[in-house]
């Protein structure tokens, strides 16, 4: 087996690792907000879910439209964050897979299941249980509405990505080196 291969199936099975430990944590995290909550509130979380979506699904989509020229010249002048930044862009593949596969994929996952939660409770809420017609009706227009909204973020989210990825990246870069050094933990390889 070549080493490119080899490489390849170490970062897949890794990333599979990362993301069923990440999309149990955020599974335990969303239904602990959602338990007991009224349902305004679970709609709340359910959109914020959809929105780190859209967002990491933006990030990913910057990376992989991103150039390393303007990187390389502010890394020569020391700007804070630069070097990350190259390295997003060095690493788009990996960076990309995490954020709109990873991220991106397990916040439509949850979103949905946490949706279905707000409907019942929706229809418990109006004298209506699980199966009644109020819980199918609720279920298709918060299905269809978390879809469009989804689908309508991740196309602004595109083209922003696209058409500002230098400064998307920079952001990013700068952020991700401000909490390696204040953590202490290493999460872009220079």
């Amino acid at each position: 087996m070549n080493s490119k291969l080899k490489r390849s199936l170490s970062f897949s099975f890794t990333i599979a690792v990362i993301t069923f430990v990440l999309a149990a944590i955020f599974s335990i995290i969303s239904s602990s907000l959602l338990n007991g909550v009224p349902w305004i509130a679970g709609m709340v979380v359910v959109f914020v879910i959809v929105l780190t979506g859209v967002f990491f699904d933006m990030l990913g989509i910057a990376a992989t439209a991103g150039r390393e020229a303007p990187f390389h010249s502010m890394a020569s002048e020391k700007v804070f964050g630069a070097k990350h930044a190259v390295a997003i862009v060095r690493n788009a593949d990996r960076f990309a897979t995490f954020c709109n596969d990873v991220i991106g994929d397990i916040a439509g996952i949850i979103s949905g299941t946490a949706s279905a939660l707000v409907v019942l409770q929706l229809a418990v809420a109006f004298g209506n249980g699980e199966g009644s017609t109020l819980q199918l009706v609720l279920s298709v227009i918060m299905t269809s509405t978390i879809a469009a909204f989804t689908v309508g973020g991740k196309a602004v989210g595109k083209y922003l990505a696209i058409n500002h990825s230098t400064a998307i990246i920079f952001f990013t870069a700068k952020l991700i080196a401000r909490f390696e050094k204040y953590s202490k933990w290493k999460i872009v390889t220079k």
